[in-house]
C-alpha cells in the first residue's frame, strides 16, 4: 500500500473530530467516526463504540466543562489498516456532587481534573472512509487541581462556548452530524 498525505490527514480529521465531538457534547457525530463494528477501552468505560457512547455522556455531560487538546500522532499503516498513537491532555471541571466517583471522585466542591494520556487507535478504511475500528485509552498521568474562577455563566452572551448548535464552531463540524 503506498502511503499518502490524504489519508494522514483523513485519519488526523477522524481525531480532531472525536476530541471536539466530546468537548461539544456532540453525540450525534461519533457514528461518522467509529466503525459499526468498533470496540473502545479506557479506565472504566469499556465495551463497543455504542456503549462507550453512553458511558462518556454519564461521565462527560455532568462536567462543567472539557477540553481534549492533542498532540503529536504516530502513523503505522498496513495495507488497509493504520495503528496511530495520539498524545493528548484533556482538563475536566468536575461539580459539586459529581454522579461517576469511579472517574472522578466528588470532592464536594468544584475542581479540575487534568488527564494526560493516549489514544492507541486501530484505523481502518472501509468503502473509502478512515475510521476508527479499535481504540484503547492509556493514562500517563493525572492530577486534580483547586480552582477558582471556572464558573463562565457570569459572562457576557458569546463569549463562551455552548455544548449545543449555538456554538460558533457548528459549521465548521457539520459533515461529522450525520
Amino acid at each position: 500500500m503506498s502511503i499518502r498525505l490524504e489519508d494522514r490527514e483523513a485519519i488526523r480529521d477522524v481525531i480532531g473530530a472525536y476530541a471536539h465531538a466530546i468537548d461539544r457534547r456532540r453525540w450525534d457525530m461519533m457514528p461518522q467516526l467509529f466503525h459499526s463494528d468498533a470496540t473502545f477501552g479506557f479506565g472504566p468505560v469499556q465495551g463497543n463504540w455504542e456503549e462507550f457512547v453512553g458511558q462518556a455522556q454519564a461521565i462527560i455531560d455532568p462536567c462543567l466543562a472539557t477540553q481534549h487538546q492533542l498532540g503529536q500522532i504516530q502513523f503505522g499503516f498496513e495495507d488497509d489498516a493504520c495503528h496511530t498513537e495520539t498524545y493528548f491532555t484533556a482538563m475536566h471541571t468536575i461539580p459539586a456532587g459529581y454522579p461517576v466517583p469511579d472517574v472522578f471522585p466528588d470532592k464536594g466542591k468544584v475542581y479540575s481534573a487534568v488527564i494526560a494520556g493516549r489514544y492507541v487507535d486501530r484505523f481502518e478504511q472501509r468503502s473509502g472512509q478512515w475510521r476508527i475500528a479499535q481504540r484503547t485509552g492509556l493514562y500517563d498521568w493525572r492530577e486534580f487541581r483547586e480552582v477558582e474562577g471556572v464558573d463562565l455563566s457570569e459572562l457576557p452572551e458569546g463569549m463562551a462556548g455552548f455544548h449545543d448548535d449555538r456554538d460558533p464552531s457548528t459549521p465548521a463540524v457539520a459533515r461529522w452530524r450525520g
